[in-house]
């Protein structure tokens, strides 16, 4: 049923974000239970302040997770609106554009964010809106989690130990199976946002392995549940095959829920291999909420070194030659090279060779971890705002429980441990052998050398300080 904008109904706008989906979502069951006509806002917002805009993979991720939301909506009754402008004055305008009632939406924990949200949510109120903001997409909110002195953990066991500890997550919320909308709403073309590539149209392969969408979401998390769980500690490294829940960019988006996750893999019918191997996942699930606890605390995580001490690292001038050899997957190292060229094709890359590339764009080209956590941001399907920064600078020795400057991986080693046949690395690189493959851009044991003497300065710092 849909309602014109001239009803003395006054609607509810539940304007979502990083959450995509109508299954466990909190804002619009809250909408669907307080009974007047509801309005589905996505607003894409690149121009506030401190407003990270989306790299082009998340643009074409977005794009495809917009046009199954707008379906589910629609099917569902309500009226689904796009916007494009800064939150404040478009979320504004529209409440004033609907004589709504009331503004909900799930909470975020990104710095720039929080102060849009807390700035929209007094200057709505004092319009006599009512405004509610609820939790959804963290299992744990970042201030409920703390050291026993009341401190934010630093270290990721501990953390997670403390989770453990405290109440179960709550039971995923049903979606509403009935909503009213309203007629006569203006709203954005999705095709007038372009976020899809066009010239060149490099999005073939992403095409070709992904389908967004909450239903693709819950799909995906079915089939890792019953197929590959039960493999996932003897499997889980190995680049050639397929054990991991490849489940980073639903939760990005908000596809599906950490809730709806926990739900299926904790308290969900597995197979006894697969439930042994329940709590060694969930732990991943764990790190994403231990990056998230880093991000409210430390909210510039893309741009400063977690650790103050790292600002002592001496980086060079990277040579653009050699940045564009690793970005390419042209460095001469068989591991690195089908990291990145997986990256490129899928928008996507296993996560032990994430690692991999890392360590050797930042210890053994001594490249700064920033470019690096740039071109993931920009070529990632997943890149999120916790856990791209966070990784990276665990890498690098310089963020949260970290790994120690001196582990640096060595990429030959990680390929005969983890893809002894050369599966993954055949895979990504039909050339591998030949005369047309690249000689190594680096000797890898003199720039471990290089590398390791550089952080000596880090470490002096450290200790000086």
């Amino acid at each position: 049923m849909t309602l014109s904008l001239d009803s003395t109904e006054q609607p509810t706008i539940v304007w979502l974000r990083d959450d995509l989906r109508i299954a466990d979502n909190p804002a619009l069951n809250a909408a669907a239970e307080r009974g007047a006509p509801v309005v589905v806002l996505f607003l894409l917002d690149e121009i506030s302040s401190g407003i990270r805009p989306l790299g082009a993979a998340s643009r074409w991720w977005l794009h495809h997770s917009l046009e199954a939301l707008a379906a589910a909506v629609e099917q569902l009754g309500a009226t689904f609106v796009l916007r494009r402008g800064a939150a404040e004055p478009e979320l504004t305008r529209l409440a004033a554009e609907l004589a709504a009632g009331a503004v909900f939406w799930n909470r975020r924990y990104g710095g720039p964010q929080r102060t849009v949200d807390t700035a929209l949510k007094t200057s709505l109120r004092a319009t006599g809106l009512t405004v509610q903001s609820f939790h959804a997409n963290l299992l744990h909110e970042p201030w409920t989690v703390t050291t026993g002195s009341g401190t934010p953990f630093r270290v990721f066991t501990p953390f997670w130990k403390s989770c453990l500890a405290g109440a179960p997550p709550r039971e995923p919320l049903p979606a509403p199976t009935s909503l009213t909308g309203v007629s006569g709403v203006t709203s954005d073309e999705l095709a007038d946002w372009m976020l899809l590539p066009s010239k060149p149209d490099w999005a073939r392969g992403i095409r070709a392995t992904w389908s967004p969408g909450e239903k693709a979401a819950h799909a995906q998390l079915e089939h890792f549940a019953v197929h590959d769980l039960a493999h996932y500690d003897t499997a889980r490294d190995a680049p050639g095959g397929d054990a991991t829940s490849r489940l980073s960019p639903y939760l990005r988006f908000g596809e599906i829920s950490p809730f709806q996750v926990w739900q299926r893999v904790q308290r969900g019918e597995l197979a006894a291999a697969a439930r042994r191997n329940a709590p060694k996942f969930l732990s991943e699930i764990g790190w994403r909420e231990f990056n998230w606890n880093i991000l409210f605390h430390a909210p510039d995580l893309h741009e400063k070194n977690f650790r103050a001490d790292f600002d002592a690292f001496p980086w060079p001038e990277p040579d653009p030659r050699d940045l564009a050899a690793w970005q390419q997957g042209r460095t001469g190292i068989p591991l690195v090279d089908a990291g990145m060229r997986e990256l490129w094709q899928t928008g996507y890359m296993h996560n032990r060779v994430r690692m991999v590339v890392a360590s050797f764009l930042i210890k053994n080209m001594l490249v700064d971890w920033r470019a690096g956590e740039r071109w993931f941001w920009d070529t990632l399907v997943d890149a999120d705002e916790a856990s791209n920064p966070g990784n990276w600078q665990w890498v690098a020795g310089s963020g949260a429980d970290a790994a120690p400057y001196f582990r640096i991986f060595n990429p030959l080693l990680q390929a005969e441990k983890f893809d002894s046949k050369g599966v993954y690395q055949r895979r990504y690189i039909p050339e591998l052998g030949t005369p047309a493959y690249p000689q190594p851009i680096v000797d890898l044991k003199k720039s471990r050398n290089d590398a390791l003497a550089a952080y000596e300065l880090v470490k002096r710092a450290g200790n000086s300080a």
